[in-house]
């Protein structure tokens, strides 16, 4: 058999060859703009063009801090098709963390969409390795802005050249991607992607087990492109030649429900928080959804009930999956296998509410505390993959050791697997808090809490919320001479500068005492339910 590189530049090729005429319908800061893949291919290539006079090697990483439109995703092909590096960068961290990662990551260029300039405006100063930023923008006039050099990523494209010809000495397994996950304690960890990894993982998103992205959809991207790569469905869309949807900045539940129905939108991706909200439009308004055959939803579990009044009222199926930054992200997919299919409505919905069955091409095993745990739904064990879309390590981080051992990647996800393979998730053996998709670390507002002069002891714990899934409460016990002076709003307060707005916690409880193992650890399953009931009682 011959043996031929698997690189994103075939998959950019293959679009630009056999679904010239397809479109790319891009919601931008002044409306809704249509592309072709022709153009999109030829405004991709001008992009490489200048990045490449901007003086970006092979192996520099190239970040963006951008929403989900076309010119950000020609920096998803454009970058890692010259032999550099993409660097989604999740604009939702605060702005210590996107300094970090812009530092970690060693970014030589940034491209940056112009509302996000105050953010980064923020961390300028603290940037070691950027030599450009290039603005992204509608308006022919660059924004005033603290940053320099600065240039207009139109004007660089207009003096680019549309036939820019891609090297042909990318090895398929050159670093063609990277992301930050959050961390349990400290800085985001960074995580690269291979090119021959982003393509077999395309790959197994279009097969007809999983979320079967093909040239007959119309997929609309509603996960942030700066978050583990949209799930992937940007280069699977491309590479398939599907009309792709990109919904811009700042969307509504209402504006997702309009681009639906006018777009005839096939199948969507989102964590539950974005359904919740779609669901309530549903209820409010009146809107035709005929056209969808699906949405996939992950990130969290989502609710049985959300399930099942898509399905039922709106005749939309429902599409769980599992995955993580550290798997690109897809590992787990939950559909029925066709003898389930003749079981009652309500039987199939609990088998579908897992999180799946294993993604062909991935390994996986489930380790409990004596060894492999049995497939009886009910044994837990932490879920540890490994694959071609599975990373190895972290990058440059000596956390690598606690996540990555023995040739597997340790999820950190505690999970049962019944005797059909179909996996569910039941608890995490780290405390992190997962609210509307992305990670809270309990820790790192545990030791801002504990920072304050008047806190004896503090622990974070996650509570249930019926829109964000997962909410942190704080729980402090206060120093004799500062109780009854220092109340829930001064701690608040304390916090705000400190952590993104969506990190700081919903409620700050005052306890005399927290619970405690016997080693003196936080007992946090104890914790918990005594936080649920009183979160409760509180209405």
């Amino acid at each position: 058999m011959m043996v031929t590189p698997l690189t994103m530049t075939q998959m950019l090729e293959r679009a630009e060859r056999y679904f010239p005429k397809k479109q790319v319908v891009s919601r931008t800061e002044s409306g809704i703009q249509r592309f072709t893949y022709k153009q999109i291919g030829e405004r991709t290539r001008r992009l490489s063009d200048a990045l490449t006079k901007l003086g970006v090697e092979k192996g520099d990483r190239v970040g963006t801090l951008a929403w989900n439109h076309h010119r950000h995703l020609e920096a998803y092909f454009g970058i890692p098709c010259i032999g550099a590096v993409l660097h989604t960068i999740n604009i939702r961290l605060s702005p210590q963390h996107i300094s970090y990662i812009i530092n970690h990551a060693e970014d030589k260029v940034l491209l940056v969409d112009s509302d996000i300039l105050p953010l980064l405006e923020k961390s300028a100063s603290e940037l070691k390795t950027v030599k450009a930023f290039i603005i992204m923008t509608d308006k022919k006039e660059l924004p005033e802005t603290t940053l320099a050099p600065v240039y207009h990523y139109e004007d660089l494209l207009a003096e680019a050249n549309p036939n820019f010809q891609y090297p042909n000495d990318i090895n398929e397994t050159d670093p063609a991607g990277m992301c930050y996950t959050s961390a349990t304690t400290g800085n985001p960890k960074g995580v690269v992607y291979s090119h021959r990894g982003i393509f077999l993982h395309s790959m197994a998103f279009g097969l007809a087990d999983t979320a079967a992205i093909s040239e007959n959809d119309i997929a609309m991207t509603v996960v942030p492109m700066f978050h583990a790569n949209a799930w992937g469905m940007p280069f699977a869309g491309v590479w398939f030649g599907a009309t792709l949807v990109l919904p811009g900045p700042y969307f509504t539940p209402k504006l997702l429900a309009e681009l639906i129905q006018q777009e005839k939108v096939t199948i969507t991706g989102g964590v539950p928080t974005i359904w919740l909200g779609l669901l309530k439009e549903l209820e409010e308004g009146s809107y035709d959804m005929s056209s969808l055959r699906g949405i996939l939803c992950g990130g969290s579990a989502a609710p049985k009930g959300m399930i099942k009044a898509f399905e039922q009222k709106y005749n939309v199926p429902f599409m769980h999956a599992y995955g993580m930054t550290e798997t690109s992200p897809l590992a787990v997919f939950s559909k029925l296998k066709s003898y389930q299919e003749e079981l009652d409505y309500e039987e199939k919905l609990e088998i579908r509410a897992k999180q799946g069955v294993l993604v062909p091409g991935l390994e996986m095993k489930i380790v409990g505390k004596d060894g492999e745990v049995a497939w009886d739904g009910k044994e837990m064990g932490e879920l540890c993959l490994r694959g071609s879309w599975i990373a190895s390590e972290y990058y440059k981080d000596e956390r690598t050791l606690d996540a990555f051992h023995d040739g597997w990647l340790h999820t950190g996800d505690v999970v049962t697997i019944d005797e059909e393979g179909f996996i569910k998730i039941v608890d995490r053996t780290k405390d992190l808090i997962k609210s509307g998709g992305e990670w809270i670390s309990s820790v790192d507002l545990e030791n801002a809490l504990m920072a304050h002069e008047a806190v004896f002891e503090a622990a974070v714990v996650a509570v249930p919320h019926e829109k964000w899934q997962e909410r942190p409460v704080g729980c402090v016990v206060l120093k004799d001479a500062y109780k009854g002076k220092v109340t829930k709003d001064d701690l608040l307060e304390f916090l705000a500068p400190q952590f993104a707005k969506w990190w700081i916690p919903d409620d700050i409880l005052f306890f005399e005492e927290i619970p405690k193992t016997s080693v003196g650890k936080f007992l946090k399953m104890a914790l918990r339910d005594q936080v649920q009931k009183e979160v409760s009682q509180k209405g």
